[in-house]
């Protein structure tokens, strides 16, 4: 028999900031230890497509907190109000320390196995969950999904203890060749546990089904765009890498 999803807001605060979660699990017997996802929104909040997919890795069995980066209730469709929400994170600690305080929440549900926990992030939280790696967080592994590749710090080998997937879009224009070009050598000069997909066809932000309507209000010019099999793809991907990190399916 399916087991009841339990679904909860979660407040909590950071330096001064009154933070919302957004927690969901299956009703499992007994209380029994689960793997733990923390998830990072894209620049737009935390919005109704991110609590979904906590939603659906729920249903995988897995323990699911989508964090909140902007503050409780702070929501955008606009992009000029997304770029500045999340243009206050780009290149400073606060960041991973943000990221950190959610992952600390996910911690503390009393819910998961501390040993097996992982982090993703779509677009603003791909790159989320790549400084909270960075910064020797206590995570199996990350997933970023069509996020911006974040410069990788000198001491980040040393103190990175995840295993990094990276989902990307082949023709994502917001993310410059010599970035990518960056980060792949980073990774190999570091000697990371790393794997690079990119998905032909694909741009920024093409696991978001309300991507095509969010580039027409906001004039992109295509820059963001839904693809469906790219989409599909990468969530496979995803859960092949848990198992992996994980030793067992969620």
């Amino acid at each position: 028999m399916k087991t009841k999803l339990i679904t909860q807001s979660i407040p909590y605060e950071h330096e001064g900031a009154a933070l919302e979660g957004y927690l969901a699990c299956r009703d499992l017997p007994g209380r029994e230890s689960r793997p733990g996802i923390l998830i990072v929104h894209e620049w737009w909040g935390l919005n109704d497509y991110v609590k979904g997919r906590a939603d659906q890795l729920a249903e995988l069995g897995y323990v699911a907190f989508a964090l909140d980066m902007y503050g409780k209730g702070i929501v955008t469709t606009d992009a000029k109000k997304a770029s500045e929400l999340s243009g206050d994170f780009y290149g400073k600690p606060l960041m991973a320390d943000r990221a950190r305080a959610g992952l600390d929440q996910l911690l503390k549900t009393g819910r998961i196995d501390s040993s097996r926990v992982a982090a993703i992030g779509y677009c603003f939280g791909g790159s989320t969950v790549q400084a909270l790696a960075y910064s020797g967080a206590p995570l199996a592994g990350i997933v970023s999904f069509h996020g911006g590749l974040i410069p990788v710090p000198k001491d980040a080998a040393a103190k990175t203890k995840a295993k990094n997937l990276i989902c990307h879009g082949a023709d994502d224009s917001f993310v410059k060749k010599e970035d990518v070009d960056a980060f792949l050598l980073a990774m190999r000069e570091g000697d990371f546990d790393f794997q690079f997909i990119s998905y032909s066809g694909a741009v920024h932000a093409f696991t978001n089904p309300q991507a095509d309507e969010l580039n027409r209000a906001n004039n992109l010019g295509g820059g963001i765009a839904y693809n469906q099999k790219a989409d599909r793809r990468s969530w496979g991907h995803m859960r092949l890498f848990f198992d992996e990190i994980f030793g067992v399916s969620g």
